[in-house]
């Protein structure tokens, strides 16, 4: 089992503003660390280790979570240990986007039509690799910073992320320079909202539309392809739009892909707790990862 840290809220030093569920700052020694509650039990808590843990088998620079309960409540959550300590700062995509175009939106979050792969892209052309702690495990051929976020798209698609707002990616910035960040905050993907019984459903029905297959197809990102489109593009035409910038960079990320087993994602899901993620919950995610696996696969040879 993946071990559960247990948090006291009393050793809070100070509430995290981003986003909407409650998260608070802690230390352990000099090491600063964030814990985000999952209060409405909704999965972000198992959907976010379970990406972070899929992201490291792909060779992905990712912020590492572990699972982890409030002490007293025995809230559930995640832990994690700050990405961007002294003397590094964190810059957002939207404020990055912003000092590209004035014009930009910034301060929405969702419904953001100048969110275009196009104009991320222009973005990521100025940063440095993530730094060097987090590339250990990057694969031969992945040399620049659009290189990594093309794997950040293809996680993206594969575990159905449809939450990479221009909040959830960003540089770390040292001095002048501009790095790309890990990648974090995955606790909207793998459908971790829908319930057991929909999910039981989905996996016994006969109905082709009501099938996970049919199910995997609806992940939509939060990009947009023109500033003058209605919808966001799906996980997968996002993915598509990334990697058209490198094709080589895009088919080493397929070949990561394509080399891991079944077994060993699913050993990941068993690791999680029964009472966080119960064995139909399991079945359902690991038959959703395989179908997008096979859809990414399959189209990158068709």
């Amino acid at each position: 089992m993946f071990q559960v840290i247990e948090v006291d809220p009393q050793r809070a030093e100070s509430l995290e503003q981003l986003g909407t569920k409650r998260k608070f700052w802690y230390r352990e020694g000099e090491r600063l660390f964030l814990f985000k509650a999952d209060e409405r039990g909704t999965g972000e808590d198992w959907a976010e280790k379970l990406s972070c843990e899929l992201a490291k088998l792909l060779g992905l620079p990712c912020v590492q979570y572990e699972l982890a309960s409030e002490t007293g409540t025995l809230t559930p959550g995640v832990v994690c240990e700050t990405c961007s300590p002294p003397p590094w700062s964190m810059k957002m995509g939207n404020e990055l986007l912003l000092a590209r175009d004035p014009s930009y939106p910034a301060e929405r979050k969702f419904g953001v039509q100048p969110h275009t792969v196009d104009a991320v892209v222009s973005v990521l052309k100025g940063f440095q690799l993530p730094p060097v702690q987090w590339n250990s495990q990057l694969p031969v051929g992945i040399c620049t910073a659009v290189d990594v976020y093309i794997g950040y798209a293809m996680l993206d698609a594969w575990v159905a992320n449809q939450d990479r707002h221009h909040q959830n990616w960003a540089a770390l910035a040292n001095e002048s320079v501009l790095h790309l960040c890990p990648t974090y905050d995955h606790g909207a993907a793998l459908a971790r909202n829908i319930n057991d019984t929909e999910r039981a459903e989905r996996m016994a029905s006969r109905d082709k539309n009501r099938q996970v297959v049919a199910f995997a197809l609806k992940a939509r990102s939060a990009f947009y392809g023109q500033v003058s489109e209605k919808k966001t593009l799906t996980t997968f035409e996002a993915w598509h739009r990334f990697s058209a910038f490198s094709t080589k960079a895009g088919a080493t990320w397929l070949a990561q892909l394509a080399k891991l087993p079944d077994a060993a994602v699913s050993e990941l899901a068993t690791q999680i707790p029964s009472h966080r993620m119960s064995s139909v919950c399991k079945e359902f995610t690991l038959q959703l990862l395989i179908e997008n696996q096979r859809r990414l696969l399959e189209d990158s040879v068709s």
